[in-house]
């Protein structure tokens, strides 16, 4: 599933039966490693998290209704070098010392901490009514306006503005223009 996910199509649906959206992650993350496509947790988790765009959670209320109790999004963290070599510009050995510890500091943080997504709820099913909670990456909300007829992403783009404000709308002439100046 992992796998046609990241090549196969644009549209992978599955049902699970974790409770929560980082037990989902570990459950898919310990399947791979099972099944002997992966010896690395962390590869198979970051695999994981690349076709993981939203998770539905339904649950079945005491009258056996069954109801969406969030939308989560996952946001896969990055893995950036952020290391400096400012050191070199550095005249003591005392501000040396303090742009090494930096850099170990950092080394050692990004060894032994392992997170590999983050993840919020969009959508809550809160007394009930549906309560929109958190945005959409601004990733998530240009990948699914690159899937949507004109009169639906203007649509979508109206939808976002009114929850979570004009900054989050995907404009694509000012991307464009953003994109030229680097």
């Amino acid at each position: 599933m992992i796998q046609s996910a990241q090549v196969a199509s644009k549209f992978t649906l599955f049902t699970h039966h974790a409770k929560t959206f980082p037990d989902l992650v570990t459950a898919l993350r310990n399947s791979m490693l099972r099944a002997g496509q992966f010896s690395s947790e962390k590869t198979a988790e970051e695999q994981v998290v690349q076709v993981l765009n939203f998770d539905i959670h339904l649950i079945k209320d005491f009258r056996g209704r069954r109801l969406i109790e969030r939308v989560t999004e996952c946001i896969p963290v990055e893995n950036v070098n952020e290391y400096t070599f400012d050191h070199r510009k550095e005249n003591t050995m005392e501000g040396k010392f303090d742009k090494f510890f930096d850099n170990a500091t950092y080394y050692f943080t990004k060894s032994t901490n392992r997170e590999t997504f983050k993840y919020r709820n969009v959508l809550e099913y809160i007394d009930g009514e549906y309560v929109i909670t958190n945005p959409i990456s601004s990733h998530n909300i240009k990948e699914m306006r690159n899937n949507m007829e004109e009169r639906d992403a203007e649509s979508f783009d109206k939808f976002i503005e009114r929850h979570w404000g004009s900054s989050l709308v995907y404009n694509p002439v000012a991307e464009r223009e953003a994109a030229k100046s680097k």
